[in-house]
């Protein structure tokens, strides 16, 4: 039964704190990248958590540490990564991420988030790999093209659209003018007028047009 009880330790000890990173990650020299990390702890979280983020090169190497996080920030004050990595994390919400600012070729590699809240110390070793390449530049020239397309499109639609109608009115006028015509401000149908009694409202608007046009066509030009 001491066996069994020190197994059960053991097992649970072992899982006692999760950690979860994303296992790739990619970004663009001169950007800023954020390496994810969370965790979850059976144990109620103290002043004796530590977050510890260490990095080996892709070519191989000695692993190096380069954050340490104990109730306040310790970023590397030597090596590349000096100056250029922040505390993005919440340790109430479980999260230990760090971002890395002005990325380098030099930074491709492997980080490993270790995340300690005594008595839950063991857990899963999880790692990223950062892979930072330069930005296309054909990919920077379409994105430009997309965003001019998406903004003066709509405009030119617009004034083409105005340009066919004023193309048109003037096409009308010039018509009109060629013909002698001179539209009247209030056009009745002939019909209208048959039918409309010269009592009524519409009778007499009526005739009161037609007479207007007839006077226009009679004066000289």
């Amino acid at each position: 039964s001491l066996a069994r009880l020190e197994t059960c330790l053991g097992v649970c000890n072992t899982f006692s704190l999760e950690i979860k990173v994303n296992p790739e990650v990619r970004a663009f020299v001169d950007e800023q990248v954020t390496l994810k990390c969370s965790f979850r702890s059976f144990s109620p979280i103290t002043e004796k958590l530590t977050v510890d983020w260490t990095y080996q090169p892709l070519t191989g190497g000695h692993t190096q540490t380069i954050f340490h996080f104990q109730s306040v920030a310790y970023p590397a004050v030597a090596g590349t990564f000096r100056g250029r990595i922040l505390w993005v994390g919440n340790i109430g919400k479980g999260d230990a991420s760090i971002a890395i600012q002005n990325l380098t070729l030099n930074d491709n590699g492997t980080f490993t988030c270790a995340v300690k809240n005594p008595p839950d110390v063991h857990h899963n070793i999880p790692q990223t790999k950062l892979t930072v390449t330069h930005r296309r530049f054909s990919s920077q020239l379409m994105s430009a093209v997309l965003l001019s397309i998406l903004v003066f499109l709509p405009s030119a639609i617009v004034v083409i659209l105005l340009l066919v109608r004023m193309g048109r009115k003037f096409g009308v006028l010039k018509h009109q003018k060629k013909s002698g015509y001179k539209k009247s401000s209030i056009e009745v149908s002939d019909d209208e007028l048959e039918h409309s009694e010269p009592g009524t409202c519409l009778g007499k608007m009526g005739t009161w047009c037609l007479h207007c046009v007839d006077t226009d066509e009679e004066e000289p030009y």
